[in-house]
């Protein structure tokens, strides 16, 4: 297994670099622990952003189908139509296999 390699550093803009280097410095850190630790923090915010619309989205989807109860729960009524419509169709099938 070879050693992992360092992070390339390169910045083209000089004030850039030093704003990096002094707020590593200032956490204790080295520039490329500071990178990669605001990368990820970066990374988990839209992550929870998406996740919080995604929680909203599902929120509303709910609210839109507890809305309608009557088309999700059928009445009795349908319920006995549809088993009277299978058993016609198990009947046929029956019938055609004989």
């Amino acid at each position: 297994m070879s050693a992992p390699k360092a992070m390339s550093l390169r910045f083209p803009d000089p004030a850039q670099r030093a704003a990096i280097a002094a707020a590593a410095k200032q956490a204790g850190v080295s520039m490329q622990e500071y990178i990669l630790s605001a990368a990820y923090e970066r990374a988990t915010a839209v992550e929870r952003r998406f996740l919080e619309g995604f929680k909203a989205s599902m929120a509303r989807s709910g609210a839109a189908f507890a809305a309608e109860p009557g088309s999700m729960d059928p009445s009795a009524e349908q319920r006995a139509a549809k088993q009277e419509a299978r058993q016609e169709v198990e009947r046929r099938e029956r019938g055609h296999a004989a």
